[in-house]
């Protein structure tokens, strides 16, 4: 046999080896689904925190077992406490946020586009933004009282500077070559407004809207905590002076839940805003 046909047999065998199947990569791998990672983590706590609590290993007047929590919402639930003070809150936030989300959209949009609003309001409103939110909290019981004034307005408070925040500085960042598209076509500032910055501004916006959801949540807890009767703070303090730690959890897990669920909701609308935007 000559050294060509060797070659050429060598060759043919190489190619062949090649056309062989190969078997995939995911052969041996678990698939795990999205949705269902996000809940490894809380299950597992979950059922360590309850074994623990069995076992005797934590303190019941500290840390009372998941069912135990989870029973105190059922009854709180079945005397119709938890949706009285769940509903109250959820309506302060909802009220607290929407103002504070269109002052910080009307504000935010000012220091955008016009730089000398902003070389007069930035400086003013970053300072103020460094104000701890408890900080608010006596000043404005002293001008708006104990009642519901004084709650939306802290709530609107925190709620204003993620999203005058967010869009002021994604206005300053739109690419000039779109701003020089629609000078070429000749846009007024209205049409430049509509057509060019709002929808180039529109993710770092939604984004400023969800972080400015979450604070609400956070500015109700300290709204709450001083000067309220009903609402899921009270239910936490009073908890706290009954020695009770399962209203405390309770609580605590009541805000989570909402907390979460608003700003999946808030997050579904930032898609679907998106989504139109993109078609």
């Amino acid at each position: 046999m000559t050294t060509a046909e060797q070659n050429r047999r060598l060759a043919w065998k190489g190619a062949t080896a090649e056309r062989k199947p190969q078997p995939p990569d995911n052969i041996g791998r678990i698939y795990i689904p999205d949705r269902v990672l996000g809940w490894i983590i809380p299950v597992t706590v979950l059922l360590g925190w309850e074994m623990l609590a069995r076992l005797g290993m934590l303190p019941p007047n500290w840390l009372p077992a998941p069912t135990i929590v989870g029973q105190t919402l059922y009854q709180l639930a079945a005397a119709g406490d938890l949706w009285k003070h769940a509903g109250t809150t959820i309506a302060r936030v909802a009220v607290g946020f929407l103002l504070g989300a269109t002052a910080g959209t009307l504000v935010g949009a000012l220091t955008g586009y016009l730089p000398l609003a902003r070389k007069m309001l930035d400086p003013t409103l970053q300072a103020l933004r460094s104000v701890p939110s408890i900080a608010w909290v006596p000043l404005f019981l002293l001008w708006l009282g104990i009642e519901e004034s004084s709650k939306i307005a802290l709530i609107s408070l925190g709620a204003f500077f993620p999203v005058y925040l967010n869009l002021s500085v994604a206005m300053r960042h739109v690419d000039p070559k779109l701003l020089e598209v629609g000078r070429l076509y000749r846009l007024n500032s209205f049409q430049m407004v509509r057509r060019i910055i709002l929808p180039a501004v529109l993710p770092e916006y939604i984004v400023g809207l969800r972080s400015g959801l979450g604070l609400a949540w956070m500015f109700v807890v300290a709204a709450e905590l001083l000067g309220a009767s009903r609402g899921i703070g009270y239910l936490m303090v009073d908890g706290e002076m009954t020695g009770r730690a399962a209203v405390i959890l309770a609580s605590v897990i009541l805000f989570a839940v909402f907390g979460k669920a608003s700003d999946w909701m808030m997050n579904a609308i930032g898609r679907r805003l998106l989504g139109h935007r993109a078609r």
